[in-house]
């Protein structure tokens, strides 16, 4: 009987430990497979998130998003983007307009270009980087670009 009410308890105390850590924890999850309030890829290893967005001047653009997808101003983050041939890659380099970040530079001609954003959250930091290829391309399913599609087309081909 005694044992019993051990067990009973330490499964109590353990389902009340997961119940609280899921509550705790930030699922980054929730808001994968989402395009950010731009129609820019989001980036939710970091916070606050990052939407890395393509302008029409084939600009980039950084946004910062809260887990209510609103955009918030840039704080003390550190950017780096490197894309294109991996032989002579182009090094963007960012400065604030307003609630966003802009690139120096823009995206070099091509339509499916790799990749690599490398976020800190102040200088100093470790830096958490994001690769992808920037594919230009208009989504035959979503309203997206191809790089920010949110409609997992070609999954059922994996």
């Amino acid at each position: 009987m005694k044992s019993k009410l051990i067990i009973t308890l330490f499964a109590l105390a353990l389902a009340f430990t997961v119940n609280a850590a899921d509550k705790d924890k930030h699922d980054h999850e929730e808001h994968a497979g989402k395009a950010g309030p731009t129609g820019g890829k989001l980036i939710t290893e970091v916070e606050p998130h990052v939407e890395f967005f393509v302008n029409k001047d084939k600009k980039v653009e950084i946004r910062f998003i809260n887990d209510e997808m609103k955009v918030v101003a840039p704080g003390e983050q550190v950017i780096n983007v490197t894309l294109g041939d991996r032989s002579a890659p182009t090094k963007l380099s960012f400065t604030k307009d307003g609630d966003k970040l802009i690139s120096d530079k823009a995206v070099p001609e091509g339509s499916d270009l790799p990749t690599v954003v490398q976020i800190k959250a102040k200088a100093g930091e470790k830096s958490v980087t994001e690769k992808f290829n920037l594919n230009l391309n208009d989504c035959p399913t979503c309203k997206n670009k191809e790089y920010a599609c949110i409609c997992a087309h070609g999954e059922e081909k994996k």
